[in-house]
């Protein structure tokens, strides 16, 4: 579970309605028909623009801007260090073994095409391709919500023209020009709120989780590239801290000193 996305749509949804509380009521801000327009027009708007499967899709994908799947970049190198030590010991061909024991389908092809004896430089093309379309996948999934934070406030603005032709249609009673004003209003709001506190930020978290698969596995592909060329398992930690923040870095060989010192 990602923490971050909690507190930011628990601590948006209590600065909103307290900031209502504080100069109004809440059902004040609560209208049915302008849901309907903002909600459903978007909807209507983004059925249209892709086909039902994507449509789906794009809805599902919102699951990884609450849940943080992938695995840190210690625990990678950690991997690929233990990789390269059984490779280096018993022969790249005992990799194979471990591959079945790994989730990771990435690293599981990269292993077997090692095992395979394919050269380094087809190892590369193999990976980096399947990275582009990992890259693209993510992005149409971006683009997506994009389109949601473009078509909601449309569509609330549809929402307010229709309330003004009906606050118009009723001018005769100045009662009424104030509330059918607010209820025009609403749908503005419901398409603002759409956008910048729903579609933009998924966008936004599933761009960073994005750059985060990405950076994983082009650290991946180095270190398996390094085991094929049979490097010193030492070599290849230090290459592969390079992907690293230093802060990172440094706690990392902190953990290695403490684990020294206690094998003293």
């Amino acid at each position: 579970m990602d923490l971050a996305t909690i507190i930011g749509v628990v601590s948006g949804i209590v600065f909103i309605v307290i900031s209502i509380l504080l100069k109004g009521q809440l059902t004040t801000f609560f209208d049915a028909a302008s849901i309907m327009i903002t909600i459903g027009g978007t909807a209507a708007a983004m059925l249209i623009s892709y086909p039902l499967t994507k449509f789906l899709n794009g809805l599902k994908v919102i699951r990884h801007a609450f849940h943080q799947d992938t695995v840190e970049e210690p625990d990678i190198i950690n991997m690929i260090i233990d990789l390269a030590n059984v490779a280096r010991k018993e022969g790249l061909l005992a990799l194979e073994e471990k591959a079945v024991e790994l989730e990771d389908e990435f690293v599981k092809k990269g292993i077997l095409l090692i095992v395979d004896g394919t050269e380094a430089e087809l190892v590369r093309n193999v990976l980096e391709t399947e990275l582009v379309f990992i890259e693209s996948r993510h992005k149409k999934n971006q683009k997506f919500w994009e389109d949601v934070a473009t078509f909601g406030p449309a569509w609330g603005m549809i929402g307010t023209l229709i309330g003004l032709v009906n606050m118009l249609q009723q001018l005769e009673d100045p009662a009424s020009v104030g509330p059918n004003m607010s209820v025009a209003l609403l749908t503005t709001l419901y398409g603002s709120l759409l956008a910048n506190f729903v579609a933009n930020p998924i966008a936004a978290k599933l761009a960073e989780r994005s750059d985060s698969e990405i950076a994983t596995k082009e650290l991946l592909i180095e270190g398996l590239l390094s085991i094929l060329a049979g490097e010193n398992p030492r070599i290849i930690e230090e290459k592969l801290k390079a992907f690293l923040a230093p802060s990172v870095r440094e706690s990392i060989g902190a953990q290695e000193d403490a684990g020294e010192e206690v094998g003293a």
